[in-house]
């Protein structure tokens, strides 16, 4: 069966018109019977391709690619959705067309379970208001007064680190971003509750994941969703917990934290920001500043191990530039080859390989298609990070793709932190860290990978984890 439509679809045909993205609305431009991209078949209701793609996501949209290019469009009642992979048609659509697309309703209702009404989950006027809000904590300027704080906390636990043959290193990274994000949210060290926090944080991406293949989540009182539950409780005390023991201090005694600037806009505006406000930006903060992270040193450090002249090529300059001392926020942007190294392992293994599907709220022409009200979009990072087009030989570690004289990257083809209005808010803030972590890694340690273990099996659960705990051999150095 092919993949055509009628020209009035039961979906768009009963859809109200959805509002626009200056306040009004628009009836939605239906397409002609037939005028959609190429795609694979879909059967009576397309569901045989969400299943597909709820085994392995990453696989179904490579497939797909190859067959059909960079423009798959999926039927899947009562969805239209497009695939976009072509880096010009994704900027395209994330920068031009933002005021016309919003994030995918299901994604958002999975997200806000744990995150409220955070920056990440909400839309149009109430999320321009909270990222214009918070923007300035997020600076490049800002980010630099927190370069102590990542390299306070990476001496702290490096300094307890047992290396030796299969050290659980992702566990280790794991629980050290969680401690860095601790300390620039409350100014306080996680402590004994790194292990579960770091559980929680598992098991609610596991569930959130999951969840994202279903139209609906059964209710979470059912016992098989215990472990959900008590991921919810056990972050959202923590988070809880650190806002009341600061709002029993004097306010002359805040310490210039995150948490800090957040009340600060709480009682600058209590209206706009209540409490609940504070505690829904305080977990995407928690969640976000330290997941991705996480995620992309533990691939820079397999990537690293797997390519040892690279890591000695970075070490040399790690003790070049710092000479024995701890990152600053003036020797970061010296480390130029380390940088390096931090892109090409982010561009293999990008933590966020799939962004939130978008949904268009009016009609609009991309590549030459009418696209109607309501189409979704999904973008596959991965497939342009990983396109032969733009990285000839996209499965090798290069580092040297992103030196200053190497050919120009396609704008939009390395994108590991979006792009567009809602690029990740973060992002310096994440590049400081990685940065910063990374240089500390190489003065301390040297490592390799365990004889006989192959390359991690990469597996999504909104971020990109290795399938299996990743464990390297570890040695210390100096």
């Amino acid at each position: 069966m092919d993949t055509t439509t009628p020209t009035r679809c039961p979906f768009h045909a009963q859809a109200s018109p959805a509002p626009s993205g200056d306040g009004q609305h628009e009836h939605a431009i239906l397409q002609p019977s037939g005028a959609w991209p190429p795609g694979p078949p879909s059967g009576l209701t397309g569901w045989s391709l969400l299943a597909r793609m709820a085994r392995g996501l990453p696989e179904a949209l490579a497939d797909w690619r190859r067959q059909y290019g960079d423009l798959v469009h999926l039927r899947m009642w009562p969805e239209h959705q497009l695939v976009v992979s072509d880096p010009r048609l994704v900027r395209e659509l994330l920068v031009n067309h933002h005021a016309s697309i919003v994030r995918w309703e299901r994604g958002i209702r999975v997200f806000s379970y744990l995150q409220g009404n955070s920056v990440l989950v909400a839309e149009v006027a109430p999320w321009s208001a909270k990222r214009q809000a918070l923007q300035p904590a997020f600076a490049p300027k800002s980010v630099q007064e927190f370069v102590p704080t990542i390299a306070a906390a990476a001496r702290g636990a490096m300094a307890h680190w047992e290396a030796g043959p299969a050290m659980p290193i992702e566990s280790a990274l794991t629980a050290l971003t969680m401690d860095v994000i601790q300390r620039m949210m409350f100014s306080s060290a996680l402590g004994d509750e790194a292990r579960s926090m770091e559980a929680a944080v598992h098991d609610a991406l596991v569930a959130g994941n999951a969840e994202m293949f279903w139209p609906a989540s059964a209710p979470d009182w059912l016992p098989w969703k215990r472990r959900k539950r008590r991921a919810r409780a056990l972050l959202s005390g923590l988070i809880g917990r650190h806002v009341q023991a600061r709002l029993d201090l004097p306010e002359a005694h805040w310490p210039r934290d995150l948490l800090s600037r957040l009340l600060a806009l709480h009682r600058a505006d209590a209206a706009a920001w209540p409490l609940d406000a504070v505690r829904d930006e305080c977990m995407t903060a928690f969640l976000a500043g330290h997941e991705t992270t996480a995620a992309s040193l533990s691939w820079w450090a397999w990537c690293m191990a797997a390519n040892p002249a690279a890591q000695e090529a970075a070490r040399r300059e790690v003790g070049k530039v710092l000479q024995g001392r701890d990152p600053a926020p003036d020797t970061l942007a010296q480390l130029g080859y380390l940088g390096q190294t931090l892109n090409e392992a982010m561009r293999l293994y990008p933590a966020a390989p799939v962004l939130m599907s978008r949904r268009a709220t009016r009609g609009f022409v991309l590549d030459g298609w009418t696209i109607p009200a309501r189409t979704m979009f999904m973008i596959p990072v991965f497939l342009m990070h990983q396109d032969p087009r733009w990285f000839p030989e996209p499965q090798a570690f290069r580092p040297e793709r992103f030196a200053p004289d190497a050919p120009a990257i396609p704008r939009g083809a390395f994108m590991p932190f979006g792009a567009g209005p809602r690029v990740c808010l973060g992002q310096h803030l994440a590049q400081a860290e990685m940065t910063a972590v990374a240089a500390m890694l190489l003065q301390r340690f040297a490592w390799s990978v365990p004889e006989g273990q192959g390359a991690p099996e990469a597996v999504l659960n909104i971020s990109l984890r290795p399938k299996q705990a990743l464990r390297l051999d570890v040695a210390r150095v100096g």
